[in-house]
C-alpha cells in the first residue's frame, strides 16, 4: 500500500519517536535526547520510565519520548535518528531481540499512514508497547492516532497498563564527560 499523501505544505508535521536502551541506559539516553535536541530544535521529551526486557531475557530497559515539529521528510529524520544510534554505540545489523545501547523507533509522523516493507506508521507495536504508549501519553495525550481515531491519552487509559508495569525513573539524567 503506498504511503499517504503528506501533510499540508502549510503544516509542520509533529513527529514521535520512543527512545529505549538497556546498555548503560542512563548514560545512552542522556546522549540521544542532547543530540535528539541538538538535531531538532525545539524538542520536547517525555519522562523516563523503567521496564522489563520484552521479547529476550536482559537487563531493563529505560524508555521515553521526543517528540518535535520538524518540515524534513520521513527518509531525513530515519537518516538522522541512525545517526544518533551510531554516537550511542548501535550497530544496525545487531539481532532484533538483544540488548540495545539505543533505539529509536518513529511512533508517529504527523498523521501518515505507511506500510511498506520495513517501514510502518503509525508504529504498528505502539498499541501494543507500554513503554512506547505511556511514554507519548504523558508527552501529548492529546494527539489522535491517525488510524484508530482516538487521542493517545484515551487509547492509554483503556490500555492494561497492570500487565505491562512501568517505573519511573528519576528526571534528571547524568552528565556527560
Amino acid at each position: 500500500m503506498p504511503p499517504a499523501a503528506p501533510p499540508e505544505a502549510d503544516t509542520v508535521p509533529a513527529v514521535f519517536v520512543g527512545a529505549g536502551s538497556n546498555v548503560a541506559p542512563e548514560r545512552n539516553l542522556a546522549r540521544a535526547v542532547l543530540e535528539l535536541a541538538r538535531e531538532f530544535p525545539g524538542a520536547r521529551f517525555s519522562p523516563w520510565y523503567r521496564n522489563r526486557a520484552v521479547g529476550f531475557a536482559g537487563e531493563d530497559f529505560i524508555n521515553l519520548v521526543a517528540g518535535f515539529d520538524t518540515d524534513a521528510p520521513l527518509q531525513t529524520v530515519l537518516t538522522r535518528l541512525h545517526a544518533i544510534e551510531r554516537l550511542c554505540g548501535r550497530e544496525r545489523d545487531a539481532p532484533r531481540w538483544a540488548p540495545r545501547s539505543m533505539d529509536l523507533d518513529v511512533l508517529l509522523y504527523d498523521d501518515l499512514v505507511c506500510d511498506e516493507p520495513g517501514l510502518k506508521l503509525p508504529r504498528p507495536d505502539l498499541l501494543k508497547r507500554a513503554y512506547m504508549l505511556g511514554p507519548l501519553a504523558a508527552l501529548a495525550p492529546e494527539v489522535v492516532h491517525p488510524t484508530e481515531g482516538l487521542t493517545i491519552g484515551e487509547l492509554w487509559q483503556r490500555f492494561d497498563r497492570s500487565a505491562h508495569p512501568l517505573e519511573p525513573v528519576p528526571a534528571a539524567p547524568p552528565q556527560l564527560p
